[in-house]
């Protein structure tokens, strides 16, 4: 990376601080997880995550709270209420995604299994990177920090 750093000690103006206070605890990336899985019901979410009853009702409380989850009466029962996600959750996916091969490449002892795909062609996705603005991959070494006042538009390179 190049010369110019991120002053740590305004971290506070970054994104990630804020990210990390909305869903930066294990219990609320499997709650997310099983969101994405189709969970929808609180007693669905505990018994599948085997998670204590306390527990998920706060994280569910401050995921809804922060815009990850709507709280919806169900169809077929409306003294129920369903858990959706919300097109902020959607944004997760990514992140969620990269966790979780990162996770497969260095933590696992076993393949993964089921595979995530592509839907049309039934073949693994690739792994999560990140890409420049005319959609060439990158590396760390490729990466830099600049000034947001001094930042161009794609169209002006």
């Amino acid at each position: 990376m190049g010369h110019l750093h991120e002053n740590l000690r305004e971290v506070v103006e970054c994104g990630l601080p804020g990210a990390l206070e909305v869903i930066g605890d294990r219990w609320s990336f499997m709650i997310l997880r099983a969101g994405f899985n189709g969970i929808r019901h609180f007693d669905s979410f505990q018994s599948e995550l085997g998670i204590a009853r306390n527990i998920l009702s706060g994280r569910l409380h401050k995921l809804v709270e922060n815009g990850i989850f709507s709280r919806e009466p169900c169809e077929h029962d409306k003294r129920k209420v369903e858990y959706r996600l919300t097109a902020k959750a959607i944004d997760l996916l990514p992140a969620l995604i990269a966790l979780r091969q990162w996770g497969e490449k260095y933590t696992s002892k076993v393949a993964s299994s089921p595979v995530l795909v592509d839907a049309r062609d039934r073949l693994p996705i690739e792994p999560v990177r990140l890409h420049a603005h005319d959609g060439r991959p990158l590396q760390y070494s490729d990466l830099d920090w600049e000034e947001a006042e001094r930042v161009g538009s794609p169209r002006e390179s």
